[in-house]
């Protein structure tokens, strides 16, 4: 009898220790479990492989290997697009370039946040402001342009012309916050509306303050910038008007994967590779470079049966021939035309080649250097950080510290805005014992420094003598322009017969041809410069976004 009793509980014993096992394996391996330690991480854990979302107007492009360059025909002999093979990462670029519309509620946000009417803001909507100057021409009458093209309705989905390259980047950090304010208020971080609330320059929301301090966005307002978010639940002791208990000292962060990375200008390398849009072709003769348009064929005009002959891009056809025949043999516009005109290319991408030309993040150089780097390559690095105070906290910027630029042409612009982190270049704290990097402005690396003068003498004093800056390989002209107290103007301009080139620091790449450029210049691999402080009648821009996690959502079977 005892041994019996003894053998059932031996028995209950082992039935508890499988059921024990059975539960701590299904714990071990629930997705809210660490792999690393076994603990439950639910309360740490951001979002569980959330997927990256597109942005407003952009469209996936899957990121590959491409043939850089590979123009047919140089008849302009400059020898600056000699082909190399490049890997560009996944990112995600507008579908079309950016329009009057979408510029005029860019412009629209400056006024009622920085009234021009304010002292200290007086200047950031007029620094904002597209030349309209840019159409006129001295034997032309384009003075309807020049009063009606950016804010007649009209006009309103023409793309956006006179807009410098410093702009244009402006205007993509502004689109940046916004989006990732609205994402904030949807998720329910954000109070509802907050976004349309009569934001002062004072309480301005910037994305780099909210994540490194989020109690100082909105200039601090607790009534605006809320904890929990979705995730919040519904007190059991809330009142009737079902009050929301935010969980403490939660906000949103990176690892809630809801704030989208920045909007910028995409790099010299991601445009091409977008415009060419290999990934609709599977020749061979392809992947090694010989495609000439966004579009296949040699040819400008449809082949296709429903459309055969009309044009696929908008561009100037000849001497005084801007569209064609009246009629036929007609492109549709004389100047730009309408976004989304043209078929789009293999990533769905409108008016690459044609409409207007586009500025690109990279400082212009002849040579793309695929010898220092051949994935992302990009020219024209400027590394910052937070700038710290003497609290050991970041520093906000406020209306009383901003800074501001004297361009070239007398126009001043904001280098920052009341509610972002102030920004220092790094210094040797971030460099020391480095091997990828060892300063913080890389924009004339392995190309424009000292080093490569045809003049420099390794252990050569000599070479640091005043006279070192007439011998950098780009010695360009080096106006200096300013403002005096009274707003005027002081030009000092270059005089030295020692200058041979124009090419500089502020130099920028623009790509595409546009509707004042013959088919030449529609090949996506031709490239041109332009100085970023200059605006014309025929360069606009679009945004891209850096992709992050996979190159591409599609499934691959595991191999064993």
């Amino acid at each position: 009898m005892k041994a019996k009793r003894i053998m059932g509980i031996q028995l209950l014993l082992s039935i508890v220790l499988v059921a024990g096992f059975s539960s701590c394996s299904k714990k071990s391996s629930s997705k809210n479990t660490s792999r690393a330690t076994g603990w439950n991480m639910d309360s740490k854990k951001g979002s569980s492989k959330k997927k990256q979302e597109a942005g407003p107007g952009l469209v996936f492009v899957e990121g590959g290997t491409f043939t850089m360059g590979r123009v047919q025909d140089d008849v302009m002999h400059d020898w600056n697009n000699t082909p190399t093979q490049q890997h560009v990462q996944s990112f995600y670029m507008d579908e079309t370039e950016v329009t009057n519309s979408m510029y005029l509620d860019y412009l629209d946000w400056l006024k009622s946040v920085y009234p021009p009417t304010e002292e200290n803001y007086k200047n950031i909507y007029e620094g904002a402001s597209p030349d309209t100057l840019v159409w006129r021409n001295r034997l032309g009458y384009n003075e309807t342009m020049t009063n009606n093209y950016l804010r007649h309705p009209s006009y309103a989905e023409y793309p956006v012309v006179g807009v410098n390259w410093i702009q244009a980047v402006e205007f993509s950090n502004w689109r940046t916050q916004r989006v990732n304010e609205a994402l904030l208020e949807k998720n329910g971080y954000l109070k509802k509306n907050a976004k349309t609330l009569d934001v002062t320059a004072e309480s301005n929301f910037d994305t780099e303050t909210y994540l490194n301090s989020p109690t100082s966005a909105y200039g601090g307002d607790e009534t605006i910038v809320l904890k929990g978010g979705k995730g919040a639940k519904k007190s059991p002791k809330a009142g009737k008007n079902g009050t929301v208990v935010q969980p403490k000292n939660v906000y949103a962060q990176r690892s809630s994967g809801i704030l989208l990375p920045e909007y910028r200008l995409p790099t010299e390398a991601e445009w091409e590779y977008a415009a060419a849009a290999d990934v609709g072709q599977r020749e061979y003769n392809i992947y090694k470079g010989q495609k000439k348009y966004p579009w296949s064929g040699g040819y400008t005009r449809s082949g296709k049966r429903q459309n055969r002959g009309d044009q696929l891009a908008n561009f100037k056809q000849g001497n005084g021939d801007y569209g064609g025949i009246a009629g036929w043999s007609d492109d549709g516009a004389d100047i730009t035309n309408e976004v989304k005109k043209y078929p789009a290319n293999d990533f769905g991408l409108y008016d690459m080649a044609g409409n207007v030309a586009e500025w690109v993040q990279d400082v212009y150089r002849p040579i793309i250097d695929n010898e220092a780097n051949d994935f992302n390559y990009f020219r024209g690095n400027q590394y910052t950080k937070n700038k710290i105070g003497p609290d050991g906290k970041i520093e906000i910027v406020t209306k009383d510290n901003m800074k501001f630029d004297t361009l070239s042409n007398g126009k001043i612009i904001a280098r920052n805005f009341p509610g972002q982190i102030a920004q220092v270049p790094i210094d040797e704290q971030e460099t020391y014992l480095r091997q990828n990097f060892d300063k913080s402005d890389n924009v004339n690396y392995r190309d424009g420094d000292k080093q490569s003068t045809r003049y420099y003498k390794f252990n050569d004093e000599s070479s640091d003598d005043k006279s070192k800056s007439d011998k950098l390989m780009y010695n360009s002209p080096k106006h200096n322009v300013t403002t005096d107290s009274l707003g005027r103007m002081v030009r000092k301009y270059d005089q030295s017969s020692k200058r041979t080139t124009l090419i500089n620091d502020e130099s920028r790449v623009y790509k595409g041809g546009s509707w004042r450029d013959r088919a030449y210049w529609l090949d996506p691999a031709q490239r041109r410069y332009f100085p970023q402080d200059m605006a014309t009648d025929y360069i606009g821009f679009r945004c891209a976004m850096s992709r992050v996690g996979p190159k591409a959502d599609k499934k691959r079977s595991a191999r064993n």
